[in-house]
């Protein structure tokens, strides 16, 4: 069953004009009312269009969206939906402040030591107790029906993505493949996220 999505927010997302490389995009921050975190939705086109939009939810990653690390795909990820999005005319990044698979940074770079010693991916969080995937979509469920939308195209290549925001409420129509930024450097982790994590990647 469908949860009930209503929701308050701590206050009226703030709303501004967002130019980028990639195009005019606007962006609408929003307040966890929960936690205090805060997050993005990053749109561009017609959001009166009640057609499902092609949405992206990308959780933070400072080492690859801002440093440009090739250790993940996160960056290239990133890059490769407001493409995408620009390019189809309309659509949506929710941007989540879960760094690290909901970690935090700073265990993120425990995590990071401990795969430079040859534990995967998986593994290194699992060795200083954490949890593999510790991210939850719920917010994302909740800026969407803010927005407006309760169906969209979903681009990932992560089945829990799309099993998590169904279950808090979401239509995901489509999953839209959605791959970018494999290299050398990271190529181990993108196969520990195929073999051990369900992620729907060519590896």
């Amino acid at each position: 069953m469908k949860e009930n999505r209503n929701m308050e927010f701590n206050a009226v997302p703030a709303d501004a004009k967002l130019p980028t490389k990639y195009g005019d995009f606007r962006i609408r921050s929003y307040v966890d009312p929960i936690d205090g975190s805060e997050h993005a939705a990053i749109y561009y086109g017609d959001m009166n269009n009640q057609t499902p939009p092609l949405v992206r939810v990308h959780s933070e990653c400072l080492t690859g969206d801002a440093l440009g690390s090739l250790r993940c795909d996160c960056g290239p990820q990133l890059q490769h939906a407001l493409k995408t999005i620009q390019r189809e005319g309309r659509g949506i990044v929710l941007y989540l402040r879960q760094e690290g698979r909901g970690i935090g940074l700073f265990a993120k770079m425990q995590a990071y030591n401990l795969q430079d010693r040859g534990l995967d991916t998986l593994d290194a969080n699992l060795a200083l107790n954490l949890p593999a995937d510790g991210r939850n979509y719920k917010i994302a469920a909740h800026m969407l029906s803010d927005i407006g939308y309760d169906s969209i195209r979903l681009m990932t290549n992560n089945p829990d993505k799309v099993e998590q925001l169904v279950e808090h409420g979401v239509n995901v129509v489509e999953r839209v493949e959605h791959k970018a930024g494999l290299c050398s450097e990271n190529r181990e982790y993108l196969r520990t996220k195929a073999a051990r994590m369900r992620h729907i990647l060519p590896i």
